[in-house]
């Protein structure tokens, strides 16, 4: 395959695997970073004069549907949504129709990927047969697989000693736990937060300590066995507290923060739109203050979208019919930038090194990096560009967002995958 040769100029190039944050060019030929050019080669020049150059985004937490739910998203879609936000790497969740419970689930979306998408695809496999928390998954034959972590996410296991056992098994290839964090018995048929605001508006409730509990479960069972374990999508102050406090004890536990968590709350259900149903739900002020004191210590290292497409018709019924989730992957840099760095909750290389070198460590995979031989999956952002979200435009099969008609701050405006041009703002999906 002819890879073109590109030569980024004048750019600030942002790297944190390596700690660079400087005015540099950048330089690929063959699908891969260079340090020079080989004799002969002519490459064409990419004004990057006041944008920022990085590595390509890795969302850690991406559902794409397939197989089985194609009519809400497919890893065609779903990875021209990824590209069109900058992410060049997706790591994607494991309840499809069937679950990623078998070797030959993961074989199928591994190749799906190949043939059909624009950005890099990493499957997770299930910690539970069928994702029923009832026997394991063949955990050690999907790590063989390729699955980058196991995870019911979706649905969390209710059993501590099958968790216990999970992450006895997955020790022993240090593959990464990730669980959906909540307690069944504290949260059956709840449709929101539990607080003020589902008392008014007479909606079932979903207690933040129905996440807690299994935060903290997560926490002994990680410093009983020594396996990483990562919660996912916290939402609540006493989630943030149990893993900070875990964490000072050298326990190996993460956590990750989703962008509607950090700006949306509780309040906004009056409406009665289920475009601000979510699991978990989304909460309150105080815990919205909780989150972004964990992001700014370090608690919370990872950022992730969740991005959960539904279709339309299956969002337009009674709220207590609706699903949970939103689409994410096109609007969530925006939404980070906009919230953590204008916020000034965080700058911006330690934005782009937790969507970058932080989540390519954690599931150690071989992205997140500039340096000289790796894959040149690198995107370009404006910083200062002001965009309103509108989702009649997202290249996601679905259009599920709460965040039509926002106003934010910060954008990618080109996108490349291993050498190639894959999405630039003004040019759209580049295919080919």
């Amino acid at each position: 395959m002819n890879h073109p040769a590109w030569h980024f100029k004048g750019g600030r190039l942002i790297d944190p695997a390596r700690g660079i944050d400087e005015t540099r060019d950048l330089k690929v030929q063959d699908g891969k970073i260079v340090e020079a050019f080989s004799s002969g080669v002519k490459a064409e020049t990419i004004d990057a004069t006041g944008k920022v150059v990085c590595p390509g985004l890795i969302d850690i937490h991406v559902h794409l549907r397939e197989p089985g739910q194609s009519a809400k998203e497919t890893i065609e879609t779903g990875t021209r949504a990824a590209a069109a936000g900058g992410f060049t790497s997706v790591v994607c969740m494991p309840n499809t129709s069937p679950p990623v419970d078998g070797v030959n689930t993961v074989t199928w979306i591994i190749q799906r990927a190949r043939e059909k998408g624009l950005v890099n695809v990493f499957p997770t496999g299930c910690i539970s047969q069928g994702m029923q928390g009832e026997l394991l998954a063949p955990i050690g034959s999907l790590h063989k697989a390729g699955v980058v972590a196991i995870t019911d996410d979706g649905r969390c296991i209710q059993n501590n000693e099958l968790m216990r056992r999970a992450l006895e098994y997955a020790k022993m290839f240090d593959l990464l736990v990730m669980d959906h964090c909540q307690d069944y018995t504290l949260s059956a048929d709840s449709v929101m937060n539990e607080g003020y605001w589902s008392a008014v508006l007479g909606l079932k409730g979903w207690p933040a300590i129905a996440e807690e509990v299994i935060v903290a479960r997560n926490a002994l069972l990680a410093e009983l066995t020594g396996c990483r374990v990562h919660c996912q999508h916290v939402t609540t102050a006493g989630g943030v507290r149990i893993i900070r406090e875990a964490r000072e004890r050298g326990v190996p536990i993460s956590g990750e923060v989703c962008p509607h968590h950090l700006c949306l709350t509780d309040e906004k259900l009056q409406s009665y739109n289920a475009n601000y149903k979510m699991n978990p739900p989304l909460r309150t002020p105080r815990d919205i203050k909780a989150l972004l004191e964990g992001v700014a210590d370090g608690t919370l290292e990872y950022l992730a979208s969740d991005h959960a497409p539904h279709c339309h018709y299956e969002k337009e019924v009674e709220l207590d019919d609706a699903p949970f989730g939103i689409v994410g992957l096109e609007t969530e840099l925006a939404l980070f930038h906009t919230i953590l760095v204008e916020g000034k909750v965080i700058a911006l290389p330690e934005m782009i090194a937790r969507l970058t070198s932080r989540p390519a460590k954690l599931l150690k995979l071989n992205k997140g990096s500039l340096a000289p031989g790796a894959d040149a999956d690198v995107i370009m952002i404006d910083p200062a560009l002001k965009w309103t979200v509108d989702k009649t435009k997202f290249e996601s099969k679905s259009k599920n967002t709460p965040f039509h008609g926002m106003e934010l701050t910060g954008r990618a405006v080109l996108t490349m995958v291993a050498g190639r041009k894959v999405w630039t703002l003004n040019g759209g999906v580049h295919v080919g």
